[in-house]
């Protein structure tokens, strides 16, 4: 089974814009739904787009400008149902 994949920049820009409230909601997100073995979450240095921050990858795809609320939803849609499949 292939893991579902999220990176989060970690560059200071983006982390001064809310990816560190952001790795902190998917760490607890991971956790509570017991996803430790579907999800590989992994940090970047810098996504270099640095004005349309916070960035943040989910299986490939890049989210600019990613708010806590967009954020739950997105992880809610991806892998929740992915994992009802």
């Amino acid at each position: 089974m292939q893991k579902l994949k999220i990176m989060i920049c970690m560059g200071s820009s983006c982390f001064a814009r809310g990816n560190e409230d952001n790795l902190r909601l998917i760490e607890d997100y991971i956790r509570k739904h017991q996803l430790e073995e579907r999800i590989d979450l992994s940090g970047r240095c810098c996504a270099k787009q640095c004005a349309e921050g916070p960035n943040i990858s989910i299986d490939g795809i890049l989210y600019n400008r990613i708010s806590k609320e967009q954020l739950l939803k997105l992880l809610d849609e991806k892998f929740l149902a992915e994992l009802k499949k």
